[in-house]
């Protein structure tokens, strides 16, 4: 808010029309760009019923209408064995809609970073809707902390290295990932003792940080590279990143093409999460 004024915090448990509550938030968003707006899904795919209003009016209206809107998308996103229903915001969908830097689409891994995220939604003199891969077991895991001096210091980050990787050119593989994804490979690593890989988390994804990829690239010059993503290999951020990115010596670890975006039985969730981690660590 403005300096003298009184802030308020508001949270609204809204009537279950997705449509309905994101069209009013957009709106808001409009008259009020000095407040902090967000439209959190309880599930990042009940996204879909508000479809017309995200490609209608949330990605396209600086274009369109010279409107810019800070509206906060989060949509919890992450596969959990949770079904087809439970695990998917669609990101692909989003990315798929990004041009003429319209918006911004993250997928935070960190608690300090979902927080400078968010303080630069009003920090920055423009406005730029961003669409969250919010996290769910994340909110619980017992690795996703953040120390107090992160949260009061520092800024947001589009990359995070492997901290833990001591000599670059020990590595011989480098796990570009984003997400939820990154403590399951983190997991893997610790228990494994594997040295000799760097696991690397993308938290923005549009835009893109190429440089920022480069520079990685370049540290672990000879690395095999690999994107390795949940989402069957015909969703997620994939597709987007090959295009984008246009590495060839990046090669893709993830579910099979599905039509649907997850499996409903657990046994096979695990198998297939479990499959994913023995490829990126084979």
């Amino acid at each position: 808010g403005v300096e003298g004024m009184e802030r308020k915090f508001r949270i609204y448990n809204s009537l279950l029309s997705e449509f309905a509550v994101l069209g009013f938030e957009f709106g808001y968003s409009l008259v009020s760009p000095q407040s902090l707006v967000i439209w959190e899904a309880q599930f990042g795919d009940f996204a879909n019923g508000a479809q017309t209003i995200i490609d209608q009016y949330i990605t396209s209206s600086e274009t369109k209408w010279m409107r810019q809107s800070g509206l906060v998308m989060l949509l919890p996103h992450g596969y959990e064995g949770m079904g087809p229903e439970h695990s998917s915001a669609r990101l692909e969908r989003f990315l798929q809609s990004c041009a003429q830097y319209n918006m911004t689409v993250a997928n935070i891994s960190s608690p300090a970073n979902f927080f400078h995220a968010i303080r630069r939604q009003l920090n920055r003199p423009f406005r730029k809707p961003p669409i969250v891969m919010s996290p769910k077991s994340l909110l619980r895991h017992p690795l996703c902390v953040s120390d107090y001096s992160e949260l009061v210091e520092g800024n947001f980050k589009e990359v995070i290295d492997d901290k833990a990787v001591a000599d670059a050119a020990s590595v011989k593989k480098v796990l570009f990932c984003s997400g939820k994804i990154y403590y399951d490979l983190l997991e893997h690593k610790s228990a494994h003792g594997r040295e000799d890989v760097a696991i690397v988390r993308v938290e923005q994804l549009y835009p893109l940080p190429g440089h920022q990829i480069d520079a990685v690239v370049k540290k672990y010059a000879g690395a095999e590279l690999y994107w390795v993503q949940e989402e069957p290999s015909n969703m997620g951020a994939w597709a987007y990143v090959a295009c984008k990115y246009r590495n060839p010596d990046l090669v893709l670890i993830a579910r099979k093409a599905s039509a649907s975006p997850a499996t409903g039985y657990k046994k096979v969730h695990v198998a297939e999460q479990q499959a994913i981690l023995d490829r990126a660590f084979a």
